[in-house]
């Protein structure tokens, strides 16, 4: 079943005018390891950027010398905050083609993301999808305070609104709530990603990114 739905996809992809698609079948690289491991990579490579460690820049340097343009190897995605003090790849430690990242104000789950999370689970192989949230987040705390918005901004609020529900005035917990509730709704929104749940081939975990100490906590 999971590989009629990763053709299909694929084959959308390709229709619209797209680049040849990496199947996880042709993935050697990053793919290979399990969900757990996956996610105890993203950990150690967090734990690397707080102590001042890194390894992803060399790793960045010998990769653009190699033919990278033609696939892309992600063994990790993430659904992370727009914020621009959440650069994903940095605080994780990791090189080009390692995470699957996609970017969104108060990292919510809308069908957009889950066609993306999809794509990167199915198509890509990615064996981990962390939800991320982060302290001071704007948009959870613009929510919390319901003040009128130019644009559309406002449109974000329903989505916080459970979290708010649970939380309350505090809003580090809105913003660990949204993270969990959010990871919920992606775990039940997709058909796809619940598959390779059950199947334990991915995890799917919340986490919370503290940006003045640096270091990413998981979620229960």
């Amino acid at each position: 079943m999971l590989e009629t739905q990763a053709a299909a996809i694929g084959a959308f992809f390709l229709a619209a005018g797209g680049a040849e698609l990496v199947t996880p079948s042709r993935i050697q690289a990053q793919t290979q390891l399990t969900p757990d491991a996956a996610l105890k990579e993203l950990l150690a490579g967090n734990n690397r950027f707080t102590s001042g460690r890194l390894t992803a820049f060399d790793q960045d340097l010998k990769i653009l010398k190699q033919a990278t343009a033609e696939r892309q190897e992600p063994f990790a995605a993430v659904l992370s905050c727009a914020d621009s003090r959440v650069p994903v790849e940095i605080i994780f430690d990791q090189s080009i083609g390692h995470i699957f990242v996609t970017r969104v104000a108060g990292n919510v789950v809308t069908p957009e993301m889950i066609a993306s999370l999809e794509y990167g689970a199915v198509v890509l192989g990615a064996k981990v999808v962390l939800v991320m949230g982060h302290a001071n987040c704007g948009a959870v705390k613009a929510a919390m305070q319901g003040k009128e918005t130019p644009g559309q901004i406002s449109a974000l609020y329903r989505h916080f609104q459970p979290a708010l529900d649970q939380a309350g005035s505090n809003l580090d917990l809105a913003i660990k709530s949204n993270a969990k509730i959010q990871s919920e709704l992606l775990r039940k929104g997709s058909t796809v990603i619940s598959s390779l749940v059950k199947d334990n081939k991915i995890k799917v975990a919340a986490a919370y990114y503290d940006i003045s100490k640096g270091g990413v906590t998981l979620l229960e």
